[in-house]
């Protein structure tokens, strides 16, 4: 009988083993493609094994307590005058305190190395996006090329990337699974991230943070692509008739879900400080003058 028990949780074991396990193909979190990833995923792992320190022995004696000490087992030591063990204590403070400090350690050295703000290779040239999201998709501008896209991030693969964020709407959460570090974007507000992908590929860019009713539909792709593929999007993106100022961006800013990848051929070139300085309690002047009447480029 108790063979037969010690196999059935055995097999039960390995049966739900096998339903959590057959979804990780889907766990893009531990697909990474970039350094940060990378980390990320080592620190994930390096957390879940140290922690499975105290986890499987616990279930290991949740099968095996049952089994030695059953009534039918006649064979096993009964000391009802028995309380207390050091060596018992000793395991059950000492091991989670270790495991505690590990992850400490871990932790901390991860946390100052993972500074979302912190250029990945400070000798090399940053690839800059300006990022705005919106009820309920995502403008990303990029200064250097004077355009502007919807629900569409491409850039060079193996090339260092320098994000700005804000919002034009409620908090929303800036994620690129596979490269790793989400971040939050607030209005009024400029945070920033690094990011490298180090293959090119299209990996799913999201919204982590709830915003309304658009929430689902807030995604994008992120196409990592070479320098040849991506001088020729540019190109692409120019043709577009559509300009991106101050006047199109209020229709653009307006509540809407499952917007299409629309491209803007030129964007006014403190778009970014316009739309952060919305916000500003100190600043409500287009183009962030700092009350002194500046003003965005063409919209005099």
């Amino acid at each position: 009988m108790a063979k037969k028990l010690s196999f059935a949780c055995t097999l039960l074991t390995l049966l739900c083993a096998a339903a959590l396990l057959s979804g990780c193909s889907e766990l893009v979190l531990l697909n990474p493609k970039g350094p940060i990833g990378e980390a990320e995923r080592f620190l994930i792992l390096a957390a879940f094994v140290l922690m499975l320190l105290v986890v499987v022995p616990v279930i290991v004696m949740s099968v095996w307590f049952p089994l030695k000490y059953r009534a039918s087992n006649t064979k096993a030591a009964y000391e009802p005058e028995w309380s207390h063990s050091n060596k018992i204590e000793a395991v059950m403070w000492c091991i989670p305190l270790v495991i505690v400090l590990a992850l400490s350690v871990l932790v901390w050295r991860y946390t100052h190395r993972l500074d979302p703000y912190k250029p990945i290779d400070p000798a090399a040239e940053q690839f800059r996006v300006d990022v705005v999201s919106l009820d309920w998709k995502w403008l990303f501008i990029y200064p250097k090329q004077g355009i502007a896209v919807v629900n569409e991030l491409v850039f060079p693969a193996r090339t260092p990337l320098s994000f700005q964020l804000t919002s034009d709407t409620v908090m929303t959460s800036f994620f690129i699974p596979q490269l790793g570090s989400q971040i939050y974007a607030m209005a009024g507000m400029r945070t920033r991230l690094h990011l490298l992908a180090d293959t090119p590929g299209v990996y799913a860019g999201q919204n982590q943070q709830f915003s309304g009713a658009g929430y689902p539909t807030m995604s994008f792709a992120a196409k990592a692509v070479t320098p040849e593929a991506f001088d020729a999007w540019v190109e692409q993106v120019k043709r577009s008739p559509q300009t991106l100022d101050a006047t199109r961006f209020e229709a653009l800013r307006k509540p809407s879900s499952g917007d299409p990848v629309t491209y803007f051929s030129s964007v006014s070139p403190d778009m970014f400080e316009y739309i952060l300085n919305l916000y500003s309690p100190l600043d409500k002047t287009p183009g962030g003058g700092h009350g002194q009447g500046h003003t965005m480029h063409g919209q005099q």
